[in-house]
């Protein structure tokens, strides 16, 4: 015979049978399943960047097409866009420019 001594030492809670089969299925679930629990938090994380991502290009979609109508419209403003986007500039201006120092810090990056 086979001597099962180490079956003494396991709680009487944990040699219940479905006590045993309950700890084996939360196992599966949490660990080993291919749509386990922490997989699935995950996704769930996902879509709300996701989500999110979504909303903010949206918006911006929509300001942008704004923008085009006003510069498609009315000559003043593709002439304000072309002069603040671009630094446009008539032949017998000067132009200034004034950077935040944020706009600085982003500026020497892109030369680096």
């Amino acid at each position: 015979m086979i001597n099962f001594k180490f079956i003494e030492k396991v709680p009487p809670v944990f040699r219940n049978k479905y006590v045993l089969t309950l700890l084996i299925f939360l196992l599966w679930i949490v660990l080993l399943d291919s749509n386990n629990l922490i997989s699935r938090v995950r996704d769930i994380r996902n879509l709300r960047k996701l989500r999110a991502d979504k909303e903010y290009y949206t918006e911006r979609i929509e300001a942008d097409r704004k923008k085009l109508h006003e510069l498609k419209t009315d000559d003043q403003n593709l002439e304000k866009f072309a002069r603040e986007q671009y630094r446009m500039k008539k032949p017998d201006e000067d132009l200034f420019i004034v950077l935040t120092p944020r706009e600085n810090r982003e500026v020497n990056r892109r030369n680096n």
